[in-house]
């Protein structure tokens, strides 16, 4: 390889390097912009309780995928470690579901503020086969009304989850989006 050859090579690699490196901090940037402009919708998360009752449906194991303004699938929230996707563990109980996160704070739904639990095919940006996202519609203390998706390993206890459903819910409701 020549001189000129070499030059030009490592010229060209350098500014790829620049670029691919402003991507990244554009996208980064956005993500951060996204996570400011929903902290007033988000507001604080519910705390955890001090004691809860007998687990009503044990605990499935999966993946939380991450939690979206109802009823867009798509529109994710950047807040805090909400946006993160990790392994979890999701347990019913009389009080609510609590869904333990690795790396992550753990998520505490109150039995009050579910609206509907279903199978869904995706959410924030994550699609599956058919009924392959155990999606639970609830609402913050701040009045905002999201969807947070588990996929579990085993999708056959989703009809434990489905069935147990919420009062006064229809169980099976589907998304508007």
């Amino acid at each position: 390889m020549n001189t000129p050859t070499l030059v030009s090579s490592l010229v060209f690699a350098a500014v790829l390097v620049v670029l691919i490196a402003f991507l990244i901090h554009l996208i980064l940037r956005g993500w951060r912009r996204r996570a400011e402009r929903q902290v007033t919708l988000v507001g604080k998360l519910p705390a955890m309780p001090d004691t809860v009752g007998p687990a009503l449906i044990g605990a499935t194991k999966g993946l939380y995928v991450g939690s979206t303004f109802a009823p867009s699938w798509q529109d994710r929230i950047a807040v805090g470690d909400l946006g993160f996707r990790s392994k979890a563990v999701l347990t019913r109980y009389p009080e609510g579901i609590m869904l333990q996160r690795s790396g992550a704070t753990p998520i505490w739904i109150p039995d009050e503020s579910i609206t509907a639990i279903r199978a869904e095919r995706g959410i924030a940006g994550k699609a599956m086969t058919h009924e392959g996202i155990l999606a639970i519609r609830w609402r913050l203390p701040s009045g905002t009304e999201i969807d947070t998706g588990f996929r579990g390993d085993d999708r056959d206890e989703y009809m434990k989850w489905v069935s147990q459903g919420c009062e006064g819910t229809d169980a099976s409701m589907k998304d508007d989006a």
